[in-house]
């Protein structure tokens, strides 16, 4: 039996400065890599999640309604899909890249990252989103693949933002029949009130510590 960590779009868009900020999401992106310090020896595998939009249909809006249309955001190449600089990446071994051609807030909608395509946050030549250069690999596997393929049977989920990806992430991965734990200080929400998001996730079949 494995465990993961499973850490969901810590991403520059996401914090403060980005197109989409959640409060104090740059905090948990430092609070995440102090949590991996002190507890990357519990874990057997670390992965994380990633905005990756490339043509996501109306899941973009220049009148966004902030629930089903948001502001443009993790644009696939930019800066603002990047991992956001407090997150410390060293223990992490692969990486999810989810909504490329249509919205997607859980982290086992997203295929798993090329080998050599670490984030930068600099565009790649020659690609603008649509372009050949930034369209998913055909035969990339999904999260949900890629942990059973290394046996893990227990996930813990961190990340931005409490009440859409995370949620999302965890309650998916109760479905998909592993153990679940959210660490809520290590995540940011959108809505100053979480009680009900948490509320879902505990309903959901995951524990909240």
């Amino acid at each position: 039996m494995s465990r993961a960590l499973i850490i969901v779009d810590v991403q520059n868009d996401f914090c403060e400065g980005g197109s989409l900020a959640v409060p104090g999401g740059a905090a948990v992106a430092a609070a995440i890599s102090e949590y991996l310090d002190a507890h990357n020896s519990e874990f057997d595998h670390v992965v994380a999640t990633q905005d990756w939009h490339i043509d996501p249909g109306s899941h973009f809006s220049e009148t966004p309604d902030y629930k089903d249309s948001w502001p443009r955001h993790c644009v696939a190449g930019t800066r603002g899909a990047d991992l956001h600089p407090d997150l410390d990446t060293e223990y992490i071994d692969a990486y999810f890249r989810k909504g490329q051609f249509a919205a997607a807030y859980s982290g086992f909608e997203g295929l798993l990252a090329p080998e050599d395509a670490v984030p930068t946050g600099e565009r790649q030549a020659g690609g603008l989103p649509g372009t050949p250069s930034l369209e998913p690999d055909e035969d990339a596997i999904g999260l949900d693949d890629w942990l059973q393929s290394h046996d893990v049977e227990d996930v813990v989920v961190v990340g931005i933002a409490t009440d859409y990806c995370v949620k999302a992430t965890a309650l998916d991965a109760v479905q998909a029949g592993y153990g679940v734990t959210v660490v809520r200080s290590l995540t940011a929400g959108i809505a100053e009130d979480l009680e009900d998001t948490v509320a879902e996730m505990e309903l959901g079949g995951a524990d909240i510590a």
